[in-house]
């Protein structure tokens, strides 16, 4: 199950007439298969809203834009930091069967750190090591919501280990390689209705966690087909999970299901992107980027679920989806550089499949930052971003949980500090 995350996560609890099978697994699927793809994984390219991301050679963190670039350093150096997002949510035009409220808001904010280091071999061979979040989401509604039924906890999020080789074919040529190890782990929570139409029995919950760990790698190449410009090129690979976790059961069907604990079981696939981007000096002065990513997100089509239950196969109808963005740097000298972008990102969730776990829509996105070198080996960093999304409707329906609908109104604010050091 799992963060940014960058790496999120998505749920629809099937039908409850066995209430607690269903229920307990559409929650574990949901926590790994929202859009909640995390880009905060480089402060300095935080900066020009991630354009150039696999183009722009800046610093370690390289080693995730695109390893190939590693090649482009020639010290030994090591990036960490850390992004701090706040997040902010307006619900509006509430309704459904359930009473409750509709508070917003309730994603608390998260820190989402970062580093990398990065050695040169030979001239031609270097050595980077990355960890990073690639996914990740929180979710934490009041008990209260209105909403309750089709979710009201979700905290998921996935760590990677990424050591790389970088070789350099030549000055215009070099490609990278990257294993990635990812661990994956969340916990899920719902509300169950009251059988009764009295109230009488009152509500349960349906509470689920896991973890997995699976490999997967990234692939990148550079080409500088003149001094001023820089071609860039990363895959990264998609990577299939086999959750094991726990179903905890409380109060289900009024007690009609036992209280207790069940083994659950997950396979879900978290998609594979493919990043271009250029960047191009137009001057001394002057550097600008921009970069297209296509995540695929249509491989996630279904939910298949096991547990002692019942097993569960549903649907999804996720959509490939693209990010666009364009930046610009201005260097004010050989110790400080400005740094602006805007960038645009497509949800894969349609109206249709949208949940109150995962209520995005489409992102537009923008950056101010800036580079400090005080002295050759150190480079401090730091970047705001400014995210607003376009109204996301939910409209949730099920025979045992009733109905929801909402409009979600999502921004954030970002605030993003790195250092690195050469040695």
């Amino acid at each position: 199950m799992g963060t940014d995350f960058e790496k999120t996560m998505h749920n629809k609890i099937n039908n409850l007439t066995v209430a607690i099978a269903v229920a307990a697994a559409g929650m574990s699927g949901q926590a790994v298969a929202g859009a909640f793809q995390l880009n905060e994984q480089s402060v300095s390219a935080q900066g020009n809203a991630f354009a150039g991301r696999t183009s722009n050679v800046q610093d370690a963190s390289i080693v995730f834009g695109n390893p190939a670039g590693m090649s482009f350093l020639d010290r030994a150096q090591v990036t960490a930091g850390a992004t701090y997002l706040d997040v902010n949510t307006d619900i509006s035009n509430a309704s459904g069967t359930a009473e409750g409220t509709n508070e917003g808001d309730m994603v608390p904010g998260s820190t989402i750190p970062f580093g990398y280091y990065v050695q040169p071999i030979n001239d031609n061979l270097h050595f980077g090591l990355g960890v990073y979040a690639p996914f990740g989401v929180i979710t934490d509604y009041e008990d209260s919501f209105e909403g309750r039924y089709f979710g009201n906890y979700s905290e998921v999020e996935v760590v990677t280990v990424q050591p790389t080789l970088s070789i350099k074919f030549s000055d215009q040529v070099s490609a990278g390689f990257g294993i990635t190890y990812n661990r994956i782990k969340g916990e899920l929570e719902s509300a169950t209705p009251d059988p009764t139409t009295s109230g009488v029995l009152g509500e349960g919950r349906i509470n689920v966690q896991g973890d997995d760990e699976a490999y997967g790698f990234t692939f990148g190449m550079m080409y500088r087909p003149i001094e001023s410009t820089i071609l860039g090129v990363t895959y990264r690979s998609d990577v299939d999970y086999e959750l094991e976790g726990d179903l905890g059961t409380t109060n289900v069907l009024g007690g009609l299901v036992p209280n207790g604990s069940y083994d659950a079981s997950l396979d879900i696939s978290l998609p594979e992107t493919i990043d271009f981007s250029l960047t191009h000096n137009l001057n001394d002065r002057w550097t600008v980027m921009a970069g297209a990513a296509l995540v695929k997100w249509s491989s996630f089509d279904r939910l298949t679920a096991e547990n002692n239950i019942l097993p569960i196969d549903e649907p999804q109808d996720y959509e490939d989806a693209w990010q666009y963005a364009l930046g610009l740097s201005y260097h004010v000298n050989p110790a400080l550089t400005l740094r602006t972008g805007v960038a645009y990102d497509e949800s894969p969730i349609s109206d249709e499949v949208r949940t109150v776990r995962v209520p995005s829509g489409d992102r537009t996105i923008f950056s101010l930052g800036a580079g400090w070198t005080p002295t050759p080996n150190l480079t401090l960093d730091v970047a705001y971003t400014y995210l607003t999304e376009d109204t996301a409707p939910v409209s949730m329906s099920d025979p045992s949980r009733g109905t929801y609908e909402a409009d979600y109104e999502n921004e954030a604010h970002g605030f993003g500090a790195q250092a690195t050091y050469r040695f």
